[in-house]
């Protein structure tokens, strides 16, 4: 067998391999199917008893602060964990994250 169609095999096992482990991990980074729940969301923050601004929230997590998430809400939290859990994590923030997926009733993730 030559190398490329080694490569070529392996390349396309490694992309099947990538979609179904994405099927069940609720983050679904590299999910080729569609995800049909888009949620609206709002994320505010509050460190010492003081609430940061949106400008503040974006720059702190280089996301916006409200808005429309088409992926899964994992994914904004995971961005929220991340950062919390590293540089942020001296600053003891309280995170309040309310969404509603599809319209449905609104829920609340908090960290920590």
């Amino acid at each position: 067998m030559k190398l490329r169609h080694v490569f070529g095999i392996l390349f396309l096992a490694i992309q099947v391999g990538s979609i179904i482990y994405a099927r069940f991990i609720p983050e679904r980074f590299f999910c080729w199917a569609p995800y049909d729940i888009h949620a609206k969301y709002n994320i505010a923050v509050e460190i010492d008893g003081k609430s940061l601004s949106d400008a503040e929230v974006k720059a702190r997590y280089h996301y916006n602060t409200t808005g429309w998430e088409q992926r899964a809400m994992e994914n904004i939290f995971s961005y929220i964990e991340g950062y919390e859990t590293t540089y942020g994590k001296n600053d003891h923030a309280k995170v309040t994250v309310t969404y509603e997926h599809n319209g449905k009733p609104q829920q609340t993730w908090t960290h920590p």
